[in-house]
């Protein structure tokens, strides 16, 4: 061992290489520097620090360290050459090493949030990634106005809040279809309120989803399919809130599971807006508006930048075509659950 503790066949050959330099002034051979890059990988991958080895040679080139002005010189190329494909050595194993990590992480990843692994080896290899999956954990989903890639700017200016903010507590963060991820134990309800304002702030805008925190190994599938039908819906309803929360959305799942019935009520309740003029579209957005502004007649006006008697018309036009008075409380449940019904199936863009 050397006095840095770095085995000594990590030095296998330099001395002798020195010495011949000294005492002949050649350069070395490409054998001899390929050698070396292998003794460079050898010591990165058996996780010897960088500093250490090459103060290990440093100390072993004093050792025979010439005493001819002349041959100095040579001999100082050749230290030169051979550190330098030592290190360049050791640094390519850093970068396979590297890549095999990211490899692995990846790979985990997509078995998790697709659940095609079993679940124990899944939790197995989770731990190395610091997540404890007999835990409940929730996923948030951040879509920004670019695709999110991993190592770029954004991505990492998020991950350092985090951890500035929590540091290593068993959080997850990765890149998935474009789309920013964060795994986070359901019990620190603070992380992930914490990673949507961080998300919204780097982009300067966006949305982000949280899904419910679900416990076990399948939990994470669960919470993140949630996080992203919360942005599937807030597409389609037009929701501008830059944070969702599945558990404020469920009523829509809700509406939605038994689907041939809600198409029923859209079209038994809305179809007669078809054959106004101009079609469904223009009355269906009255609609939207009036019930988004709580049925207040001069918001939603201006909300569609009409009077308030041009509204006024269009209600009792939609009164007359449907049958229900929007007005009337007695109608307007069903009138707004089948508004929201023909958003979830876009109707009238699609058939039902």
């Amino acid at each position: 061992m050397t006095d840095r503790g770095i085995p000594e066949r990590y030095l296998d050959g330099y001395t002798r290489i020195l010495e011949e330099v000294s005492a002949t002034g050649r350069r070395l051979t490409r054998e001899e520097l390929e050698a070396r890059r292998v003794l460079g990988e050898q010591a990165a991958e058996a996780g010897h620090g960088l500093r250490g080895l090459v103060s290990a040679h440093l100390s072993a080139t004093r050792a025979t360290w010439p005493q001819v002005l002349a041959a100095s010189d040579s001999t100082l190329a050749a230290v030169h050459q051979a550190i330098d494909a030592f290190a360049e050595g050791y640094e390519r194993a850093q970068r396979l090493a590297v890549r095999q990590e990211e490899a692995a992480r990846r790979e985990f990843i997509d078995d998790l949030l697709y659940g095609r692994s079993d679940l124990g080896r899944l939790a197995e290899r989770a731990e190395r990634f610091g997540l404890r999956l007999s835990h409940a954990h929730a996923v948030a989903v951040a879509e920004g106005p670019a695709a999110y890639e991993e190592g770029a700017p954004v991505p990492r200016r998020v991950e350092q809040a985090l951890l500035a903010r929590f540091g290593h507590r068993n959080v997850l963060l990765t890149t998935k279809d474009g789309r920013l991820l964060c795994v986070a134990p359901g019990s620190e309800e603070e992380i992930l309120p914490y990673f949507a304002q961080q998300a919204h702030a780097a982009t300067d805008g966006g949305r982000v989803a949280i899904g419910r925190p679900q416990p076990g190994p399948g939990g994470v599938v669960q919470s993140y399919e949630e996080a992203l039908n919360a942005l599937e819906l807030a597409e389609r309803l037009g929701l501008d809130d830059p944070v969702l929360r599945a558990v404020d959305l469920l009523v829509y799942p809700v509406l939605t599971r038994d689907r041939q019935a809600m198409a029923d009520l859209v079209l038994e309740t809305l179809g007669p807006l078809t054959t106004a003029r101009g079609g469904a579209e223009p009355l269906l957005d009255t609609l939207t508006a009036y019930f988004d502004c709580g049925c207040v007649a001069a918001e939603t006006a201006r909300r569609l930048s009409l009077s308030v008697r041009a509204l006024t018309y269009r209600l009792e036009r939609i009164h007359k075509l449907t049958g229900a008075d929007p007005a009337d409380p007695a109608h307007r449940y069903m009138l707004q659950t089948a508004v929201i019904g023909a958003r979830l199936l876009d109707w009238p863009a699609r058939d039902v």
